[in-house]
């Protein structure tokens, strides 16, 4: 496995515009981006499925309120299977989570219990397997899977051409006249392989200093 410093040279090597991105924000990893976003991310795979369900559709500063009084809900601790299978719907609504949401997040705890998502086999699986795995749950489609491969299991080599931010990313980077349909983000992050999550780091980051027009 490449050094970061030998997966930023070679992403670099690949891309004028991300050579640039990288030369601007200097070196970035899953955790430097989370230090920079105050983000607190779960230790454990259920942790991490339950705050990508409390994402979904938020934006971050909305998302981490919601998170953070679900964690205070559970006495500041991240919820297993059996706390959420348990808890009241008045109560996980009362955090601010959305009637679909808890539907959401009592599924994923039913399909721990009964056995049909082993999280401990995740890690063991390649990207397309873990894919298959957590789509199979009600309320995670392609994007939530990606951001777990990504930011939990920190595969190195994940894109996810329907999020949004990636899109508008690339349109401005790249100085197109509108943000890029989903094929054409994986098409152009061909050339980004086997670094194209650390590219995804980068298109992102370049939000924070860039002014975002609709």
């Amino acid at each position: 496995m490449a050094t970061p410093a030998q997966a930023r040279k070679k992403l670099a090597a690949s891309d004028p515009v991300l050579a640039e991105l990288i030369e601007r924000i200097g070196p970035l990893d899953v955790s430097e981006r989370e230090r920079r976003r105050k983000t607190v991310r779960p230790d454990d795979a259920f942790g991490a499925l339950v705050r990508a369900v409390v994402g979904q559709q938020l934006s971050t500063k909305a998302a981490r309120t919601i998170y953070g009084r679900l964690l205070e809900l559970f006495d500041g601790r991240v919820p297993g299977p059996d706390d959420l299978a348990n808890a009241s719907e008045a109560d996980l609504r009362g955090v601010g989570l959305s009637g679909r949401k808890v539907e959401y997040l009592k599924d994923l705890a039913g399909h721990v219990q009964r056995g049909e998502l082993e999280l401990e086999r995740l890690a063991e699986l390649d990207d397309e397997e873990v894919m298959a795995e957590i789509v199979a749950v009600r309320g995670f489609g392609e994007w939530s899977a990606e951001m777990f491969l990504m930011f939990h299991l920190e595969r190195p080599d994940v894109v996810s051409g329907g999020d949004l931010g990636i899109r508008k990313a690339i349109q401005l980077a790249y100085g197109l006249g509108e943000m890029p349909k989903p094929t054409e983000v994986v098409e152009r992050a061909e050339a980004w392989r086997p670094h194209r999550s650390l590219a995804m780091l980068y298109l992102w980051e370049s939000l924070a200093s860039t002014p975002v027009q609709d």
